[in-house]
């Protein structure tokens, strides 16, 4: 039986597991290590608190984490299977690491998460497709 997140540490221990999976991922890790060139040891503490705050309340994750998707999505679009493969890296951290009430819960708030994310960026490249046809007509 695997113990459920019930500390920082747990969350600690999940995220940076799950981002040693994405940086090796043959889909979405060069979007990481290349496009966005990612600090880790900016990023990491961010989404500690991130989860965290998501998790317990904790209310330390002060920033926006929809404006920066947004700007590495004007240069590099977003597309389905990178969300996909997102959850599923998540998931599988998850289930290799946790289980029980929580771990439930960040699984489901992952898969809203990404839905939510996954459905601002369609619309906003569809947008963005949408105005580039209209001035090419």
């Amino acid at each position: 039986m695997l113990p459920d997140i019930t500390t920082r540490a747990d969350v600690e221990n999940l995220v940076n597991t799950f981002y040693d999976k994405v940086r090796n991922d043959a889909t979405i890790g060069v979007i990481f290590n290349e496009i966005a060139d990612v600090n880790w040891d900016t990023h990491l503490p961010k989404m500690y608190d991130f989860w965290e705050g998501i998790l317990f309340g904790t209310g330390t994750y002060r920033s926006r984490p929809m404006p920066p998707h947004f700007k590495l999505n004007e240069t590099y679009p977003f597309c389905p299977e990178y969300f996909d493969a997102w959850l599923a890296l998540f998931y599988a951290t998850v289930d290799e690491l946790f289980e029980g009430e929580k771990a439930t819960e960040v699984k489901m708030r992952a898969v809203n998460i990404a839905a939510v994310m996954e459905h601002r960026i369609g619309q906003i490249n569809a947008g963005t497709l949408s105005s580039l046809l209209h001035r090419h007509q």
